[in-house]
């Protein structure tokens, strides 16, 4: 049985921004041929952080579309599990941590199970990359310079080597890099 995976998935500008100066992400492109589904299917946890889980944690979209529709269903059907200072437990629908992120995370990796999803946010990232925690790096790059906005990469304690294991590119411009940690280095 192989060891579940923390997979870091999410849009960032060609300049290095997930969000906008003022939140916005309307930068961000989905296409059916992304085949995020797929990725979906793949994990059956997702990691927020709590401003992160407050804005995106039971986003239900105003839309009638109805492939976007099942995407937030789909969503919405995995365990969540959100990282905390403040917030405590209340209530069954998500599981908070609250401290020793490295030893939770260590044990949530070594039982059965699908991947697990970081979603963010930034302040989570973080830490997570500088507890050495993610195993692999999906970023879709965006055909879009934003010129400022809250940046993917801040406060990274060490290099951090990556070796790249597959690219893709889509007709909207989008590339989407997936690396894993480089033992080598």
């Amino acid at each position: 049985m192989s060891k579940r995976k923390v997979i870091l998935d999410l849009a960032v500008t060609l300049d290095g921004f997930i969000e906008g100066k003022n939140g916005e992400v309307d930068w961000c492109i989905m296409e059916p041929d992304m085949d995020f589904t797929k990725f979906l299917n793949q994990i059956d946890t997702i990691l927020y952080g709590r401003k992160s889980y407050d804005l995106w944690g039971e986003f239900l979209p105003q839309t009638s579309d109805e492939a976007e529709k099942e995407m937030w269903d789909l969503v919405h059907s995995k365990e969540k599990i959100v990282f905390s200072k403040t917030q405590k437990e209340i209530g069954s629908k998500v599981k908070y941590i609250n401290n020793d992120i490295k030893e939770e995370v260590t044990k949530l990796k070594k039982q059965p199970g699908k991947d697990i999803w970081l979603y963010g946010g930034s302040s989570l990232i973080t830490t997570f990359i500088n507890l050495g925690l993610v195993d692999e790096f999906r970023l879709s790059v965006h055909p879009v310079i934003l010129g400022e906005g809250k940046p993917l990469f801040t406060n990274i304690q060490q290099r951090v080597y990556l070796q790249l294991v597959n690219t893709r590119s889509f007709s909207s411009g989008v590339v989407q890099l997936i690396y894993r940690w480089n033992d080598n280095e």
